[in-house]
């Protein structure tokens, strides 16, 4: 084995290290989420923890001595993300607070699927017909797991949904944004657009401030951190190892989420999202080794 070799597989375990990490952070972040929006409205709840990250992201950059804002954050690129960072964030914490989370995170797991058809449609990213037909099979697996037209079916399950299109919106409108901006400018807009979410629907909703009290003030506490934390470990990933090793990690989402909601909040793993997350996550692993095949080739 080469020096060259080893260091590559290194670099690709310590990536993966991080991208596991990250993705059990997030899985932390949705639980104090969900456990906080017992007892606050969860507009309050995105507009603390959106100021609560930013302000961390806002710390960091100063702490470098960047700037605050640049030009480049206005652009058209940058105006869409945070429409979709908006759409994403307040759709999936609706779903985070009035579904089960096991349910919301295995459709959040269909971000890459939709992350491919967008780039084929909107950036003209060459996809054939197996990574489309994967596509259409990882979506089928959606659909499986919120059964329309079934007595199983709540109207509920489409805010996941929407939140996860959200999602897939922001990270298209990402590769697109001006290379100029940080990974922590990119995180202080971020968060700064989940305040926007968070004051929008609660002026919509028409819900008063309530004081929260010592534990719900200890779970915000616990979101804001371990969201942050998870980004920094996903950009740590992204940037440690190759693409193709450590993003088909992402998936371990599915199993802690999956994990946490039976544990902690004793809800029932079906059959039908048992067989819809093996069609998701074994899409998603298709595309991925599509790709990285294209790739060597």
């Amino acid at each position: 084995m080469t020096t060259e070799s080893a260091t590559d597989r290194k670099a690709n375990l310590l990536g993966s290290i991080w991208m596991i990490a990250a993705m059990a952070l997030f899985a932390i972040e949705d639980t104090f989420v969900k456990v906080a929006s017992l007892t606050l409205p969860v507009g309050q709840i995105l507009i603390i923890f959106g100021f609560g990250g930013a302000a961390v992201f806002a710390c960091l950059l100063r702490l470098n001595n960047k700037p605050l804002f640049v030009r480049d954050v206005l652009s058209r690129p940058m105006r869409i993300r945070v429409v979709f960072e908006i759409t994403g964030r307040l759709f999936y914490v609706l779903a985070i607070a009035f579904t089960p989370l096991s349910a919301a995170t295995v459709i959040l797991q269909a971000t890459p699927l939709v992350v491919v058809a967008g780039a084929a449609i909107v950036f003209g990213e060459k996809v054939g017909w197996r990574r489309w037909s994967a596509i259409f099979i990882g979506l089928i697996g959606v659909v499986v797991v919120i059964q329309p037209g079934t007595d199983s079916f709540s109207v509920l399950s489409i805010l996941a949904i929407i939140g996860m299109i959200g999602f897939a919106g922001r990270d298209l409108a990402s590769r697109a944004a001006p290379a100029t901006l940080s990974t922590s400018m990119l995180g202080l807009y971020g968060f700064l657009s989940i305040v926007v979410a968070g004051s929008a629907f609660s002026i919509w909703q028409g819900a008063s401030f309530v004081y929260p009290d010592f534990g719900t003030t200890l779970h915000l506490l616990g979101a804001i951190m371990a969201g942050v934390a998870a980004y920094s470990c996903l950009m740590k990933a992204m940037r440690t190892g190759e693409v193709s090793a450590v993003t088909p990690f992402r998936y371990t989402r599915l199993l802690f989420g999956i994990t946490l909601g039976v544990v902690l909040f004793g809800e029932k793993l079906s059959p039908e999202m048992v067989v819809g997350s093996g069609l998701i996550v074994l899409s998603g692993l298709f595309i991925l080794w599509r790709r990285r095949s294209a790739v060597l080739v």
